[in-house]
C-alpha cells in the first residue's frame, strides 16, 4: 500500500473543462426523437437538436413549428423518428484497471486495459467513469492528462479519486493483493498522517478521496473514529468530498454524522432506525447503493446483453462454476439468506430515498466478470426501480446527480452549452427501465461511438484465444 510521500503532480479531477473535443466541427441536426433530458420534467416529443463541435448548440420544437430551431447551413440531418433520446450516464464508483476476463491482478493494470475498461463502459451508455480508492495514483494523472490531449481512442470519460484505509486495510481480499503490488492505497495510522495526506492531495488539485471504515467482520484493521473525522475535516477546509465505504449500520451512522459527503454501499442485513433515518433527512449524504455487484450475475440467465462483451471462455467458467465462491462470478442456487436480503433491501431503501439519501449511480464493478464494465449500470436501474424509484429518478440518478457531484458542469443532461453525451433507443425507458438495455447507438461528444467495431474485436480476441 502507499506510504506518506510526497509527490509532486498537477492534476484536476473534477469541475475543470474535459479539454479533448472529439467532436465534429460541422453542425449536424437530430430530429424526429422522443427526448429525456434528465432534469425529471416530463419527455418531450420530436424536439430537435443541434451538435457542433462536440456540445449541443441548440435545441428547441421540430422544425416547422413555432419557435423551431434554426437550421445552420451546411448541417447534416438525423432522423431519430421512433427512438428515446437521453444522456449518457456517469458512473460514479468503478474499481478500474485489474480485470483481465481470463486473467485478474495488478499485471493487468496498464494503460491499454484502463482503455478497455473505459471503451466496454462507452459501449454499453456511460460517458464518464470514476475509479474509486484503487488507481495508482500517478499513472491515473498520466491517462487523465494523456486523454485529454486526445491521445486515445474515443471511450467514457476517466476520472479517478485516491484511496485511504489503516495499514493492511481498506479494499476487500480480491483487490487487496492487486492495490498493496502498485502501492495504491494511502496507508494512515493517525489524524497526522490523514491530514498531511489529504493536504498533498489538495495541492494538487484532486477533489474528492475514498476511506474504507469497516473491519470486514472483524477481519481488517477498521479506521478509528481519530483519522476518519481527521480526513473528513481536512478535505472539507480544501473543499474535497469524501466517499466512505462502510457497510453496517453503526459504520453508516458513524461517518453520516462526522459529515461524510457520499455514502457508498447500503446496509442489507438489519433494518435502519429511526436514528438514522432522522440524521439522513440533516445530513442528506449523496448515496452509490451497488446493490448489483451482491446479485447473481445475469450471465447465468443466458442474457445477450451481457454476454456480447464477455469471452465465451469465461462465460462458460461462471455457468459451470455451481459452487459458492465468495466476491467471484458463479452459477450457485440463490442463497439461503437471498430471501432475508431482499427483504432488509425493500426496507431499507425507500426508506433512505424519502429520508433524503440523493441516490447516485456507482456499480462496483471491476471485481469479477459476472458483473462488469458498462453492464452492471443497467443491473443497478433495475434494481433501483424495482425497489421503489420511477425510472424518471433512476435516469436522473444516473446522468444529472453524478454529474453534479463529481463537478462536471459540461456533462450529465441534454441542454445547450453541455457536451453531447448521450443513448439513442430502441424503446422508452420510461415504460421500462430495462429499455435503457435497446440500445441503438451511443454518441460521446457528439461523435457516434464505433459499437459495431469493438464487438468485432472482442469476437476476433475471443476466436484467437
Amino acid at each position: 500500500m502507499k506510504k506518506l510521500t510526497c509527490w509532486i503532480l498537477v492534476a484536476s479531477f473534477g469541475a475543470t473543462a474535459y479539454s479533448q473535443s472529439r467532436g465534429p466541427s460541422l453542425a449536424v441536426l437530430y430530429e424526429g426523437g422522443l427526448l429525456i433530458i434528465g432534469v425529471g420534467s416530463a419527455p418531450i416529443e420530436g424536439e430537435t437538436f443541434v451538435v457542433q463541435n462536440g456540445h449541443i448548440t441548440s435545441i428547441g420544437p421540430a422544425i416547422g413549428r413555432q419557435g423551431a430551431v434554426t437550421i445552420p447551413a451546411g448541417a447534416t440531418r438525423v432522423d431519430l423518428t421512433g427512438k428515446t433520446v437521453m444522456p449518457a450516464m456517469i458512473n460514479v464508483h468503478v474499481h478500474i484497471g485489474y480485470e483481465g476476463y481470463t486473467s485478474w491482478g495488478a499485471g493487468n493494470h496498464t494503460p491499454q486495459n484502463v482503455l478497455d475498461h473505459l471503451q466496454r463502459e462507452a459501449f454499453y451508455g456511460t460517458a464518464a467513469t470514476v475509479s474509486v480508492g484503487t488507481s495508482p495514483t500517478d499513472a491515473a494523472i498520466q491517462f487523465q492528462r494523456d486523454q485529454q490531449d486526445g491521445k486515445f481512442p474515443p471511450a467514457s470519460r476517466f476520472l479517478f479519486m485516491p484511496g485511504m484505509a489503516p495499514p493492511n486495510g481498506g479494499p476487500d481480499a480480491v483487490l487487496r493483493a492487486a492495490t498493496q503490488a502498485l502501492d495504491a492505497v494511502y496507508e494512515v495510522s493517525t489524524a497526522q498522517e490523514a491530514r498531511a495526506a489529504v493536504q498533498l492531495m489538495a495541492a494538487n488539485n484532486i477533489e474528492n478521496v475514498k476511506i474504507w471504515v469497516d473491519d470486514r467482520r472483524g477481519t481488517y484493521p477498521k479506521m478509528t473514529p481519530e483519522v476518519y473525522n481527521a480526513i473528513i475535516d481536512e478535505a472539507h477546509r480544501h473543499h474535497m468530498m469524501v466517499h466512505a465505504h462502510a457497510t453496517t449500520l453503526p459504520d453508516q451512522e458513524a461517518v453520516v454524522r462526522a459529515g461524510i459527503d457520499v455514502l457508498v454501499h447500503m446496509v442489507q442485513n438489519e433494518k435502519l432506525d429511526d436514528e438514522y433515518l432522522t440524521l439522513l433527512r440533516e445530513k442528506k449524504p449523496y448515496w452509490a447503493t451497488v446493490i448489483g455487484l451482491g446479485d447473481p450475475t445475469a450471465v447465468c440467465d443466458h442474457d445477450p446483453f451481457f454476454e456480447q462483451a464477455l469471452p465465451a471462455k469465461v462465460i462458460a467458467t461462471i455457468r459451470a462454476t455451481t459452487a459458492q465462491r465468495p466476491l467471484a462470478p458463479n452459477c450457485w442456487p440463490p442463497s439461503p439468506n437471498a430471501s432475508a436480503r431482499e427483504a432488509i433491501l425493500a426496507y431499507n431503501f425507500p426508506r433512505m430515498i424519502a429520508s433524503g439519501a440523493r441516490i447516485v449511480l456507482g456499480t462496483d464493478t471491476g471485481i469479477h466478470p459476472g458483473h462488469t464494465f458498462g453492464s452492471g449500470e443497467h443491473v443497478e436501474l433495475a434494481r433501483w426501480v424495482q425497489l421503489g424509484l420511477t425510472p424518471m429518478q433512476a435516469i436522473v440518478a444516473a446522468t444529472k446527480r453524478p454529474a453534479e457531484l463529481m463537478g462536471l458542469q459540461d456533462m450529465g443532461t441534454l441542454a445547450v452549452g453541455k457536451r453531447a453525451d448521450f443513448l439513442v433507443l430502441d424503446a422508452n425507458p420510461l415504460d421500462n427501465i430495462r429499455n435503457t438495455r435497446q440500445i441503438s447507438s451511443v454518441y460521446l461528444d457528439g461523435t457516434k461511438f464505433d459499437r459495431d467495431a469493438l464487438l468485432t474485436r472482442w469476437k476476433k480476441a475471443d476466436a484467437s484465444q
